[in-house]
């Protein structure tokens, strides 16, 4: 299945934000992202239900693809584009009850958990965490680049780059393998959302010659 374009996927965390996260949003979008994760893990089921509801409808004009964190049925019932995995799920129940149609990605932590769940039907992984992450503080230890490059070589979905991830080591990233990107911190706790957006996606959609 083909990953919305451009690769770069913006990972929400309204605690980090300095504006309401649908303002966020909305500049991430108008910014040219095309492709948002809403993780907001901590709200209760009907209040992470609305925000999704009042993200798609800002979306939609943009045409972004936007994904639910774990939650299958929320994505059954809102229509969004897909459901991001958490690291040990079951991917093969997740497309049994969403079907061909939506996406499935999965957080994967090393080369074992990535493979299967590629062999599982995963549409795409995140490698976590490539580079020391600022937002999730001793989240890790690092993989670091050559990991990333041995996942990538082993795994016939997309690897998106995730963790401490930032305009100056996209081109990094995507030389090691990476189909794109994913970011939380470097978009959610930007002053300018939407500019911070901007110069990732220039990053990642730039010829390898012209990354760095």
């Amino acid at each position: 299945m083909t990953l919305p374009q451009p690769p770069v996927l913006v990972i929400s965390d309204r605690h980090q934000t300095r504006q309401p996260l649908e303002q966020v949003a909305e500049s991430v979008f108008a910014s040219g992202g095309r492709w948002l994760l809403v993780r907001e893990k901590d709200l209760a089921p009907a209040a992470a239900l609305a925000l999704v509801q009042r993200i798609l409808a800002i979306a939609r004009p943009f045409g972004v693809s936007v994904m639910i964190s774990g939650d299958v049925a929320a994505v059954k019932a809102t229509g969004a584009a897909g459901v991001h995995l958490p690291d040990g799920s079951d991917v093969a129940a997740a497309r049994a009850m969403l079907g061909a149609g939506p996406l499935i990605g999965y957080s994967a932590h090393d080369i074992r958990g990535a493979q299967a769940a590629g062999a599982a039907g995963a549409d795409y992984v995140t490698l976590s965490p490539i580079f020391a992450s600022a937002s999730k503080p001793g989240y890790g230890p690092a993989l670091g680049l050559g990991n990333l490059r041995a996942v990538t070589a082993s795994l016939p979905v997309p690897v998106l780059a995730l963790g401490g991830v930032t305009v100056e080591t996209v081109a990094d990233c995507l030389d090691a393998g990476a189909t794109g990107i994913a970011v939380m911190g470097a978009v959610m706790g930007a002053a300018d959302p939407g500019a911070a957006t901007a110069a990732l996606i220039a990053k990642a959609v730039a010829p390898a010659a012209q990354r760095r």
